[in-house]
Protein backbone atom coordinates (compact mmCIF):
# COMPACT_ATOMS: atom_id res chain seq x y z
CA UNK A 1 0.00 0.00 0.00
CA UNK A 2 1.53 3.20 -1.14
CA UNK A 3 1.69 6.29 1.75
CA UNK A 4 -0.66 9.08 1.67
CA UNK A 5 0.92 11.70 -0.65
CA UNK A 6 0.73 15.27 0.51
CA UNK A 7 -3.08 16.97 -0.12
CA UNK A 8 -2.81 19.67 -3.06
CA UNK A 9 -3.45 22.71 -1.62
CA UNK A 10 -4.81 25.56 -3.60
CA UNK A 11 -7.66 25.08 -6.13
CA UNK A 12 -9.49 21.27 -6.83
CA UNK A 13 -11.47 20.98 -9.92
CA UNK A 14 -15.03 19.69 -9.18
CA UNK A 15 -16.26 16.73 -11.86
CA UNK A 16 -19.72 17.10 -10.67
CA UNK A 17 -21.29 18.52 -13.85
CA UNK A 18 -19.00 16.73 -16.14
CA UNK A 19 -22.35 14.22 -17.19
CA UNK A 20 -24.48 17.88 -17.04
CA UNK A 21 -26.59 20.16 -14.46
CA UNK A 22 -29.33 18.25 -12.82
CA UNK A 23 -32.86 18.94 -15.27
CA UNK A 24 -30.77 19.63 -18.36
CA UNK A 25 -29.84 18.26 -21.42
CA UNK A 26 -27.26 15.39 -21.17
CA UNK A 27 -24.49 16.74 -23.65
CA UNK A 28 -22.17 14.57 -25.26
CA UNK A 29 -19.09 12.87 -23.10
CA UNK A 30 -16.71 15.00 -24.73
CA UNK A 31 -17.31 17.64 -23.34
CA UNK A 32 -16.92 16.47 -19.67
CA UNK A 33 -13.48 14.59 -21.13
CA UNK A 34 -12.66 18.04 -22.42
CA UNK A 35 -12.93 19.98 -18.96
CA UNK A 36 -11.24 17.27 -17.26
CA UNK A 37 -8.17 17.72 -19.94
CA UNK A 38 -8.46 21.93 -19.27
CA UNK A 39 -8.36 20.84 -15.78
CA UNK A 40 -5.22 19.35 -15.89
CA UNK A 41 -3.74 21.17 -18.55
CA UNK A 42 -4.25 24.66 -16.25
CA UNK A 43 -2.23 22.40 -13.11
CA UNK A 44 -5.63 21.08 -11.33
CA UNK A 45 -4.18 18.06 -9.74
CA UNK A 46 -6.71 17.46 -7.09
CA UNK A 47 -10.00 16.09 -8.37
CA UNK A 48 -13.50 15.37 -6.71
CA UNK A 49 -15.68 12.91 -7.62
CA UNK A 50 -18.85 11.28 -6.41
CA UNK A 51 -20.80 8.54 -6.85
CA UNK A 52 -23.62 9.70 -7.06
CA UNK A 53 -22.68 12.46 -9.34
CA UNK A 54 -24.56 11.89 -12.79
CA UNK A 55 -25.76 8.78 -11.63
CA UNK A 56 -22.19 7.37 -12.25
CA UNK A 57 -21.22 8.81 -14.98
CA UNK A 58 -18.88 11.21 -14.00
CA UNK A 59 -17.19 9.00 -12.93
CA UNK A 60 -17.07 7.23 -16.00
CA UNK A 61 -16.67 9.90 -17.90
CA UNK A 62 -13.63 11.23 -15.53
CA UNK A 63 -12.32 7.62 -15.89
CA UNK A 64 -12.17 7.70 -19.70
CA UNK A 65 -10.48 11.21 -19.94
CA UNK A 66 -7.50 10.21 -17.78
CA UNK A 67 -7.60 7.06 -19.74
CA UNK A 68 -6.69 9.23 -22.80
CA UNK A 69 -3.91 10.99 -21.10
CA UNK A 70 -1.58 7.86 -20.59
CA UNK A 71 1.14 8.20 -17.62
CA UNK A 72 -0.96 11.12 -15.74
CA UNK A 73 -2.23 8.86 -12.87
CA UNK A 74 0.66 9.33 -10.74
CA UNK A 75 0.44 12.86 -10.31
CA UNK A 76 -3.09 13.51 -9.58
CA UNK A 77 -4.54 13.30 -6.48
CA UNK A 78 -8.21 11.63 -6.99
CA UNK A 79 -11.15 11.78 -4.18
CA UNK A 80 -14.48 10.57 -4.31
CA UNK A 81 -17.51 10.17 -2.09
CA UNK A 82 -20.04 7.73 -1.07
CA UNK A 83 -23.32 6.96 0.93
CA UNK A 84 -26.00 8.68 -0.54
CA UNK A 85 -28.89 6.35 -1.73
CA UNK A 86 -31.38 7.87 -4.20
CA UNK A 87 -34.68 7.18 -4.27
CA UNK A 88 -35.70 3.71 -5.49
CA UNK A 89 -32.42 2.09 -5.20
CA UNK A 90 -31.72 -0.90 -4.82
CA UNK A 91 -35.81 -1.92 -5.07
CA UNK A 92 -38.85 0.49 -6.29
CA UNK A 93 -39.95 2.19 -3.20
CA UNK A 94 -36.93 2.28 -1.54
CA UNK A 95 -36.44 6.23 0.39
CA UNK A 96 -33.73 8.58 -0.30
CA UNK A 97 -31.32 7.95 2.59
CA UNK A 98 -27.93 7.77 3.56
CA UNK A 99 -26.11 3.99 4.45
CA UNK A 100 -22.77 3.55 5.97
CA UNK A 101 -23.44 0.47 6.79
CA UNK A 102 -20.42 -1.92 6.31
CA UNK A 103 -21.40 -4.00 3.01
CA UNK A 104 -22.86 -0.94 0.93
CA UNK A 105 -20.05 1.14 1.67
CA UNK A 106 -17.67 -1.66 0.18
CA UNK A 107 -19.93 -2.07 -2.52
CA UNK A 108 -19.95 1.79 -3.11
CA UNK A 109 -15.90 1.77 -3.39
CA UNK A 110 -15.89 -1.09 -5.83
CA UNK A 111 -18.30 0.27 -7.73
CA UNK A 112 -15.96 4.01 -8.37
CA UNK A 113 -13.03 2.16 -8.95
CA UNK A 114 -14.64 0.58 -11.85
CA UNK A 115 -16.38 3.62 -13.39
CA UNK A 116 -12.97 5.42 -12.75
CA UNK A 117 -10.91 2.54 -14.16
CA UNK A 118 -8.84 2.60 -11.05
CA UNK A 119 -7.25 0.06 -8.54
CA UNK A 120 -7.18 2.89 -5.58
CA UNK A 121 -8.07 6.36 -4.81
CA UNK A 122 -6.24 8.30 -3.14
CA UNK A 123 -9.07 9.94 -0.66
CA UNK A 124 -12.30 8.44 0.26
CA UNK A 125 -15.16 10.37 1.77
CA UNK A 126 -18.79 9.89 3.76
CA UNK A 127 -20.60 12.42 1.70
CA UNK A 128 -23.51 12.99 3.90
CA UNK A 129 -24.01 11.59 7.78
CA UNK A 130 -25.50 8.55 8.22
CA UNK A 131 -28.24 9.16 11.30
CA UNK A 132 -27.82 5.33 11.76
CA UNK A 133 -23.85 5.68 11.63
CA UNK A 134 -21.89 3.26 13.81
CA UNK A 135 -18.62 4.44 14.32
CA UNK A 136 -17.04 1.21 15.03
CA UNK A 137 -18.29 0.06 11.95
CA UNK A 138 -17.17 2.34 9.51
CA UNK A 139 -13.87 2.20 11.32
CA UNK A 140 -13.50 -1.35 10.55
CA UNK A 141 -14.49 -0.49 6.52
CA UNK A 142 -11.46 1.87 6.35
CA UNK A 143 -9.30 -0.20 7.69
CA UNK A 144 -10.36 -3.13 5.61
CA UNK A 145 -10.61 -0.71 2.25
CA UNK A 146 -6.52 0.71 3.41
CA UNK A 147 -5.55 -2.87 4.07
CA UNK A 148 -6.79 -3.66 0.82
CA UNK A 149 -5.02 -0.96 -1.22
CA UNK A 150 -8.28 0.51 -2.60
CA UNK A 151 -7.75 3.68 -0.37
CA UNK A 152 -5.37 5.51 0.70
CA UNK A 153 -6.97 8.37 2.94
CA UNK A 154 -10.27 8.98 4.74
CA UNK A 155 -12.55 11.94 5.34
CA UNK A 156 -16.27 13.29 5.52
CA UNK A 157 -18.49 15.77 4.34
CA UNK A 158 -21.32 17.98 5.54
CA UNK A 159 -20.57 16.69 8.96
CA UNK A 160 -20.80 18.27 11.91
CA UNK A 161 -18.25 18.72 14.16
CA UNK A 162 -19.33 16.32 16.47
CA UNK A 163 -19.60 13.48 14.01
CA UNK A 164 -16.22 13.94 13.01
CA UNK A 165 -15.05 13.25 16.51
CA UNK A 166 -17.21 10.22 16.87
CA UNK A 167 -15.99 8.65 14.19
CA UNK A 168 -12.06 9.49 14.43
CA UNK A 169 -12.13 8.61 18.12
CA UNK A 170 -13.41 5.32 16.68
CA UNK A 171 -10.87 4.63 13.68
CA UNK A 172 -7.24 4.14 13.63
CA UNK A 173 -6.95 5.96 10.61
CA UNK A 174 -6.79 9.88 10.58
CA UNK A 175 -9.50 11.90 8.95
CA UNK A 176 -7.68 14.29 6.68
CA UNK A 177 -9.99 16.05 5.02
CA UNK A 178 -14.08 17.81 5.52
CA UNK A 179 -15.66 18.62 2.72
CA UNK A 180 -18.02 21.41 3.68
CA UNK A 181 -19.88 24.35 2.14
CA UNK A 182 -18.64 27.49 2.88
CA UNK A 183 -18.23 30.79 0.81
CA UNK A 184 -19.17 34.40 1.24
CA UNK A 185 -22.98 33.34 0.63
CA UNK A 186 -22.63 30.36 3.33
CA UNK A 187 -20.77 31.51 5.98
CA UNK A 188 -21.55 28.94 8.55
CA UNK A 189 -18.41 26.86 9.18
CA UNK A 190 -16.95 30.23 9.82
CA UNK A 191 -19.15 30.08 13.23
CA UNK A 192 -20.29 26.71 13.85
CA UNK A 193 -16.75 25.19 14.79
CA UNK A 194 -15.92 23.50 11.42
CA UNK A 195 -13.29 25.46 10.83
CA UNK A 196 -11.94 25.83 13.95
CA UNK A 197 -12.02 21.54 14.25
CA UNK A 198 -9.52 21.85 10.90
CA UNK A 199 -7.29 23.83 12.44
CA UNK A 200 -7.26 22.34 15.76
CA UNK A 201 -6.68 18.40 14.22
CA UNK A 202 -5.08 19.24 11.31
CA UNK A 203 -8.20 18.32 8.75
CA UNK A 204 -7.97 19.96 5.25
CA UNK A 205 -11.04 22.02 5.21
CA UNK A 206 -12.45 21.61 1.01
CA UNK A 207 -15.20 24.42 -0.28
CA UNK A 208 -18.23 22.74 -2.09
CA UNK A 209 -20.04 25.66 -4.29
CA UNK A 210 -17.32 28.22 -3.28
CA UNK A 211 -18.96 30.88 -5.63
CA UNK A 212 -22.28 29.99 -3.75
CA UNK A 213 -23.93 28.47 -6.24
CA UNK A 214 -23.04 30.97 -9.13
CA UNK A 215 -24.16 33.50 -6.97
CA UNK A 216 -20.58 35.08 -6.13
CA UNK A 217 -19.96 35.06 -9.85
CA UNK A 218 -22.10 35.46 -13.06
CA UNK A 219 -25.05 33.42 -12.15
CA UNK A 220 -29.07 34.18 -12.70
CA UNK A 221 -30.75 35.08 -9.30
CA UNK A 222 -33.84 34.06 -10.62
CA UNK A 223 -35.59 33.08 -7.91
CA UNK A 224 -33.90 34.78 -5.19
CA UNK A 225 -36.19 36.52 -2.55
CA UNK A 226 -36.67 40.18 -2.36
CA UNK A 227 -33.96 39.83 0.69
CA UNK A 228 -31.72 37.81 -0.80
CA UNK A 229 -31.15 39.92 -4.21
CA UNK A 230 -30.36 43.00 -1.42
CA UNK A 231 -28.06 40.51 0.36
CA UNK A 232 -26.58 38.92 -2.96
CA UNK A 233 -26.14 42.02 -4.58
CA UNK A 234 -24.57 43.79 -1.19
CA UNK A 235 -21.61 40.96 -2.01
CA UNK A 236 -21.43 41.60 -5.46
CA UNK A 237 -20.98 45.13 -5.04
CA UNK A 238 -18.31 44.78 -2.53
CA UNK A 239 -16.35 41.66 -4.58
CA UNK A 240 -16.61 44.07 -7.89
CA UNK A 241 -15.35 47.06 -5.99
CA UNK A 242 -12.22 44.93 -4.82
CA UNK A 243 -12.12 42.62 -8.27
CA UNK A 244 -11.61 46.10 -10.13
CA UNK A 245 -9.32 47.40 -8.42
CA UNK A 246 -6.80 44.01 -8.80
CA UNK A 247 -8.32 43.81 -12.35
CA UNK A 248 -9.53 40.25 -11.86
CA UNK A 249 -13.08 38.91 -11.81
CA UNK A 250 -15.70 38.84 -9.38
CA UNK A 251 -15.07 35.01 -9.05
CA UNK A 252 -11.38 35.25 -8.61
CA UNK A 253 -11.82 37.09 -5.72
CA UNK A 254 -14.43 35.11 -3.92
CA UNK A 255 -12.18 31.89 -4.03
CA UNK A 256 -8.92 34.29 -2.77
CA UNK A 257 -11.02 34.89 0.02
CA UNK A 258 -11.58 31.52 1.04
CA UNK A 259 -7.70 30.43 0.14
CA UNK A 260 -6.38 33.14 2.65
CA UNK A 261 -8.11 31.23 5.79
CA UNK A 262 -5.16 29.69 8.46
CA UNK A 263 -7.16 26.47 8.02
CA UNK A 264 -6.17 26.20 4.04
CA UNK A 265 -9.43 25.57 2.50
CA UNK A 266 -9.07 23.94 -0.76
CA UNK A 267 -12.27 25.11 -2.96
CA UNK A 268 -14.02 23.05 -5.71
CA UNK A 269 -14.06 24.56 -9.01
CA UNK A 270 -17.16 23.00 -11.15
CA UNK A 271 -17.07 25.07 -14.06
CA UNK A 272 -17.17 22.86 -17.39
CA UNK A 273 -16.13 26.09 -19.41
CA UNK A 274 -12.45 25.56 -20.67
CA UNK A 275 -11.79 29.53 -19.90
CA UNK A 276 -12.94 29.74 -16.81
CA UNK A 277 -11.65 26.39 -15.49
CA UNK A 278 -8.48 28.47 -16.07
CA UNK A 279 -9.30 31.82 -15.50
CA UNK A 280 -10.18 30.61 -11.46
CA UNK A 281 -6.34 29.72 -10.38
CA UNK A 282 -5.56 33.28 -10.65
CA UNK A 283 -7.51 32.97 -7.57
CA UNK A 284 -4.32 31.05 -6.08
CA UNK A 285 -1.66 33.99 -6.05
CA UNK A 286 -3.94 37.13 -5.22
CA UNK A 287 -3.24 38.29 -1.53
CA UNK A 288 -6.45 39.89 -0.55
CA UNK A 289 -4.83 41.46 3.09
CA UNK A 290 -6.90 41.43 6.45
CA UNK A 291 -8.60 44.61 5.42
CA UNK A 292 -10.29 43.56 1.77
CA UNK A 293 -11.12 40.05 4.21
CA UNK A 294 -12.72 41.70 6.39
CA UNK A 295 -14.78 43.76 3.99
CA UNK A 296 -16.26 41.25 2.04
CA UNK A 297 -16.97 39.14 5.16
CA UNK A 298 -18.91 42.41 6.60
CA UNK A 299 -20.90 42.64 3.57
CA UNK A 300 -21.63 38.59 3.43
CA UNK A 301 -22.93 39.07 7.08
CA UNK A 302 -24.44 42.36 6.15
CA UNK A 303 -24.18 43.40 9.42
CA UNK A 304 -21.35 45.24 11.19
CA UNK A 305 -19.28 43.33 13.58
CA UNK A 306 -19.80 43.08 17.41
Amino acid sequence: MKPLRSIPRGLAYGCWRLAGSEGAARPADAVGRRAVHAAMDAGYTLFDLADIYGGGECERIFGEALRERPGTREGLFIASKCGIRKPGTPSPGDPHRYDFSGPYLLESVEGSLRRLQLETLDLLMLHRPDYLMDPAEVAGVFVQLYDAGKVRAFGVSNFRPSQVTALQRACPLPLVVHQIEISLRHLAALEDGSLDQCLTEGIVPMAWSPLGRGVLGDGDLTGATPDELVRFGQIRTALDGVAAARGVSRGVVALAWLLQHPAGIVPIVGSVNPARIVEMREAETLDLGREDWYRLFRAARGVGLP
